[in-house]
């Protein structure tokens, strides 16, 4: 049975990671705490995203985290993310998912092929048309090469499942066209450093990374940026953030994650290792400014 949670009330989703034992499996009771972690915090929870290595998964790992996260019957929203460039494995994915007790999707462009307006509105209309749950689209040019086009906003903003917009260009004044695009499309960030200019330009809230390592604190961090009262959380939180992203998400975060004795290995699915990640000064004295700070 599906909790009826409104999902509009939830302002903080966690990008979650994906924890792996020292055999590259998935460590199902590493994840099973991290959930809970999340459940404490009141944060809605976000599976198989690019910080959960969600394309690097086999069909079969990708379908059994989600069964197992939804047996759990966390006490937070579940959404999950959609995203390739197979337009008919995605559906078919979207049909599997919505026979499981989760709440939304993030609807990811299609990766490598760059189409334009046209194009995306037929993707994401027929991904829409699929679901049975509210969806959240996701601009990320940095990983699919291309933004979504404000046309395509504009085609789709009417959908009954279009619920919200991941705007993750590190651009405001991209931001702001979508927001002018479709005032009543709920625009989160996926940027955790920009989060209190987004809140300013009228962001509903974040989808973090940052989450995962700090997620009481990264609550916290949101309600304070969406406040307005609150101008010098840039400066607090960028230089910790930076430190996530120092190489290719989810490398630093996972390092992190395992210094605090979080998860029990850093290990990450090819072509992405730890072993990218050198040196962890960095992260350490984020982790001890974030804890210090709340």
């Amino acid at each position: 049975m599906i909790n009826n949670f409104n999902i509009n009330n939830f302002h903080l989703w966690t990008a979650l990671i994906t924890p792996f034992d020292q055999n590259g499996l998935v460590d199902y009771a590493t994840l099973d705490t991290l959930v809970a972690e999340q459940e404490a915090a009141n944060n809605g929870i976000l599976l198989l995203g690019s910080t959960g290595e969600g394309l690097a998964l086999t069909l079969k790992e990708q379908q059994a985290i989600v069964e197992h996260i939804c047996q759990l019957q966390p006490s937070v929203p579940l959404m999950v993310a959609v995203g390739g460039s197979n337009l008919k494995q995605q559906l078919e994915w979207v049909n599997y998912c919505n026979q499981l007790p989760i709440h939304g999707f993030l609807l990811g462009s299609p990766l490598y092929a760059k189409p334009g307006a046209v194009g995306q509105t037929h993707w994401f209309e027929s991904l829409l048309n699929a679901s049975s749950h509210p969806c959240m689209l996701y601009n990320v040019p940095g990983r699919s090469a291309v933004s979504i086009p404000i046309a395509t906003i504009e085609n789709l903003k009417q959908h009954k499942n279009l619920w919200a917009l991941k705007e993750a260009s590190g651009c405001i004044s991209q931001f702001e066209a979508y927001r002018q695009a479709a005032p009543e499309l709920a625009i989160f960030s996926g940027d955790d450093a920009l989060m209190p200019y987004f809140s300013q330009a009228g962001a509903k809230g974040l989808v973090s990374v940052a989450a995962n390592a700090w997620p009481v604190q990264t609550h916290e961090f949101v309600k304070r940026s969406l406040s307005g009262q609150h101008p010098n959380l840039f400066v607090q939180w960028s230089s910790a953030i930076n430190s996530l992203f120092s190489v290719a998400n989810p490398i630093p975060v996972k390092v992190l994650m395992h210094l605090q004795g979080r998860i029990s290995s850093p290990h990450l699915r090819p072509p992405l290792t730890h072993l990218e990640l050198t040196h962890t000064d960095d992260i350490s004295s984020a982790n001890n400014t974030i804890l210090s700070w709340h």
